[in-house]
């Protein structure tokens, strides 16, 4: 597409839209490249409004920014096959954050600065509105650098060329700053301090201690770091992907800010990729910016309660973005799969990324809620609603009239017999929990939710469900997304997720909204206050065979206050 006219990608990409109505090294395998196959008569577990490139590798997203009206996304991408190794930066772009046109790769190995990798990296909107990008280079000596790139042409809205900078590399590990020149990666959006200074920050860590190391700019080319980085935490091991970014303190609903605001009236948010854990952890804190030191309200440290994450399924190297046209932040977020290298290798691609998400600070301040982006509900077709109406204890009712392995589906449930809820004598981790209380094990309250991707006989199936403990004279709502029966394939990763949602049933409905896409469930509880997400791989349960429930295992009787399903159209995704 590189030689098309601009005229001529801008009708393309219209026509397209509205026709229809880890850094890049997060490998947990061996590193290597095969051919990808490009067979795509039977492939029952590729996404159909989910983004992905049409074949090969994928994982973090990079760079995603807002230019001219046009959604741009970079992503760790292997052109050669579908396993990690030859990364390149991939670019689509998109006018809605549901459909997506691909462009040829933006930036690839070509300096000595990054001869071995384009790692990943992230964008920022210098004054006048030009975008930036610095991004992590690997270099001769396998030492990881930081770049910076720009564009070649600001008039093109596609922003299709881009020229790095020939001071590359602008950071670099020095005997002098200690740093690991192989834990030194993922440079954030930066931000600008009102001494004009732009700040950035780097994933690190020295022995156990993970750490955003700072550093200040006065003209985004030649950096200097700060005495100190802006947080750390022992034990935690190195810090991928860092984001740092402002939310607005008792604000309304779904609304974003500039990365570079500060005052009385925010908070901040840092979120890391903890390498060790492979999972997307944040805090919530007290930025000082005359000291540049950020203080969370509750730290790795802090044994009193678990960190938060974004997501307590697959989910990893995400990245924010302050979107300028709908004044909202926009989270990106990589899912990798849960199936077999060799099963990877015969399908041809690996990875996706998940619906885009709102983010915002929750009214108690107390967490993040998140919410996928209106736009996704354009895709919604043949809705399904149910009266209120009562599930009893062990019953099971089929959700007939959409298409079940590509929906949308908002359930909500009232729970009344509370002297039935299971005490919890002791606090359990609530992934094990799942594992040990899954939509097979009856309950007193629960389990109760869906089952998604089932097979007619039940044979396979994905439970995304609540059940409810007595804990400490206070009701505890456990979430689980239990892929333990997903697939007769037992080569696949089936490990039940969860997480406790902050929610009072007993004056507040559950809430549960589950997109289903063909391999991918994407779960949000508590109207936004827990998210998980699973990969799942049925091989009954495909295509018009599967089959969609709501269901009650527990011994006494929910409420379904409402029920409303679609079916989902395809999306346009990189020429898919």
């Amino acid at each position: 597409m590189a030689n098309l006219s601009p005229i001529i990608l801008l009708l393309a990409l219209f026509s397209l839209i509205y026709g229809n109505a880890i850094a890049s090294h997060h490998v947990h395998r061996n590193l290597q490249t095969h051919q990808s196959s490009d067979s795509s008569s039977n492939q029952p577990y590729r996404t159909a409004y989910h983004f992905q490139p049409p074949k090969n590798w994928i994982n973090d997203p990079n760079g995603p920014m807002r230019y001219k009206g046009l959604y741009h996304l970079f992503y760790q991408y292997n052109p050669k096959g579908s396993v990690w190794g030859n990364i390149v930066w991939a670019h689509s772009v998109s006018k809605d954050l549901v459909n997506w046109i691909p462009l040829d790769a933006a930036i690839f190995p070509s300096q000595p600065s990054d001869i071995n990798g384009c790692w990943s990296g992230s964008a920022t909107m210098l004054p006048g509105g030009k975008p930036v990008i610095l991004y992590t280079g690997i270099d001769p000596n396998n030492h990881q650098v930081q770049n910076l790139a720009f564009p070649k042409n600001l008039s093109d809205p596609f922003l299709r060329e881009w020229i790095k900078s020939p001071k590359n590399p602008l950071m670099a590990p020095t005997v002098a700053n200690k740093i690991n020149s192989t834990s030194f990666r993922d440079p954030t959006t930066a931000w600008k301090g009102k001494d004009g200074y732009w700040r950035v920050l780097i994933g690190n860590k020295v022995n156990s201690v993970g750490r955003a190391v700072l550093y200040k700019s006065k003209d985004f080319v030649n950096w200097v770091e700060a005495k100190q980085p802006l947080h750390s935490a022992q034990g935690t091991g190195m810090w991928e992907c860092p984001d740092f970014f402002p939310v607005l303190n008792n604000g309304p609903i779904n609304v974003g800010l500039d990365t570079s605001v500060d005052g009385d009236h925010v908070r901040h948010v840092l979120k890391v990729s903890l390498d060790d854990k492979k999972h997307d952890y944040y805090l919530i804190g007290t930025y000082d910016a005359s000291q540049d030191v950020f203080t969370p309200d509750n730290g790795f440290e802090d044994n009193s309660q678990p960190v938060l994450r974004y997501d307590y399924g697959k989910y990893y190297a995400s990245k924010t973005i302050f979107d300028d046209g709908k004044n909202r932040r926009v989270l990106f977020g990589w899912v990798n799969e849960s199936s077999s290298q060799n099963d990877d290798i015969k399908k041809g691609w690996s990875g996706i990324h998940t619906i885009p998400r709102s983010i915002w600070l929750h009214k108690s301040g107390k967490q993040l809620i998140q919410w996928p982006v209106q736009e996704i509900e354009n895709l919604r077709v043949n809705p399904v609603n149910w009266p209120t109406r009562l599930l009893k204890g062990g019953e099971l009712l089929q959700v007939n009239g959409i298409t079940a392995v590509q929906a949308d589906v908002e359930i909500s449930f009232q729970v009344r017999e509370f002297q039935k809820a299971e005490v919890l004598k002791n606090w359990a981790d609530p992934q094990i929990l799942c594992g040990m209380k899954g939509a097979g094990v009856k309950g007193g309250i629960g389990p109760f939710g869906l089952l998604v991707l089932a097979s007619k006989d039940l044979q396979e199936s994905t439970a995304v469900f609540f059940r409810i403990f007595r804990y400490q004279n206070k009701n505890l709502v456990l979430m689980c997304s239990d892929q333990s029966r997903s697939s007769l394939n037992k080569e696949n990763d089936m490990t039940p997720f969860g997480t406790f949602v902050d929610v009072d049933p007993l004056h507040e409905n559950l809430s549960l909204r589950t997109l289903i896409d063909h391999s991918v469930v994407e779960s949000f509880g508590g109207e936004g206050k827990a998210c998980i997400t699973s990969r799942v791989y049925p091989t009954l349960a495909i295509n018009e065979k599967a089959q969609l429930y709501a269901f009650n295992n527990g011994t006494s009787s929910v409420r379904i206050t409402r029920l409303s399903a679609w079916s989902m159209k395809k999306a346009n995704i990189n020429g898919n």
